[in-house]
C-alpha cells in the first residue's frame, strides 16, 4: 500500500498527529505495533495514514525503542506507564501553533485517509473534539446476561481529533482515561461523531494481522 499524498488543511491551519505506539502489546504477546504487515510493520501504515492530512507527526514509543530511527516522523518521544501519559508526552512535542491536533492508535494500521480527513474537517468547523463511532452490530448484554439496546450504542475508534488549545487544557491537571475525547467531553467540549470505517479495527491478538493484511489488499 503506497502513502497517501500529503494534503493541507483549506486554510492552512497546522495539523499535528500524535501516533501512540508505546504500548507493550501483552495481550498480543509483544510489540504489536512493530509485527510484520503486508511487507511493513503495523505502525508503518499508522503514520502514512496521519501524514495524510498531517503537517507533522509525533510517534510515542516505549523507552527500550526510543534511539531507534523513524525517518517517517518529525518527533520521536518516550511514551509513560499508561495511554494518557504517553498522549501527553507527545502533546508536548506539538509545535504551540498546532491548531489542530490527532491523536491515533498506531496498532490500528488499516484507518483510511477519509476517516482522517472527516476528524480535521470536523474539528475546522468548531468542534473540540471528533471522534468516529459506528454501530454496534452485534447483540449485547451485561455481565449479568440482561439485554442492551445495541442501538443506543456506539463504538469508538481513533483517529480522534482535537481543538489543540482544549486537548492541551484537559491535560494540564494529568487525567488518565483510554480515551481522549471523553475528557474533553467531561469538561464542557464541543463533541461531534463522524461516521467511522467498520473495518477500522484495533490490532489485538496475532490473528487480527490476517484480517488487516486481507483489507490492504482490497485497497
Amino acid at each position: 500500500m503506497s502513502a497517501v499524498p500529503t494534503t493541507t488543511t483549506p486554510d492552512a491551519a497546522p495539523v499535528w498527529a500524535v501516533v501512540v505506539a508505546a504500548g507493550s502489546g501483552q495481550r498480543f504477546g509483544g510489540a504489536k505495533q512493530y509485527a510484520p504487515l503486508a511487507g511493513r510493520r503495523v505502525v508503518d501504515f499508522s503514520i502514512d495514514a496521519a501524514r495524510s492530512v498531517a503537517d507533522g507527526v509525533v510517534l510515542v514509543v516505549a523507552a527500550e525503542a526510543a534511539d531507534d530511527v523513524e525517518p517517517a516522523v518529525d518527533a520521536v518521544v518516550v511514551g509513560g506507564a499508561t495511554r494518557s501519559e504517553s498522549v501527553r508526552a507527545g502533546l508536548a512535542a506539538v509545535p504551540d501553533d498546532a491548531v489542530v491536533v490527532l491523536v491515533h492508535d498506531a496498532a490500528r494500521p488499516v484507518a483510511g485517509h477519509g476517516v482522517f480527513r472527516s476528524v480535521v474537517d470536523a474539528v475546522l468547523a468548531g468542534a473540540d473534539a471528533a471522534v468516529p463511532v459506528v454501530p454496534v452490530v452485534d447483540s449485547v448484554c451485561d455481565p449479568h446476561g440482561l439485554p442492551v439496546d445495541r442501538d443506543q450504542l456506539r463504538s469508538v475508534q481513533t483517529p480522534q481529533g482535537f481543538a489543540a488549545d482544549a486537548l492541551r487544557r484537559v491535560h494540564s491537571s494529568r487525567p488518565e482515561a483510554t480515551d481522549d475525547a471523553s475528557l474533553v467531553a467531561a469538561a464542557g467540549g464541543r463533541l461531534r461523531l463522524v461516521q467511522g470505517e467498520r473495518w477500522n479495527l484495533k490490532i489485538t491478538a496475532p490473528d487480527d494481522l490476517c484480517v488487516a493484511e486481507a483489507i490492504l489488499e482490497q485497497r
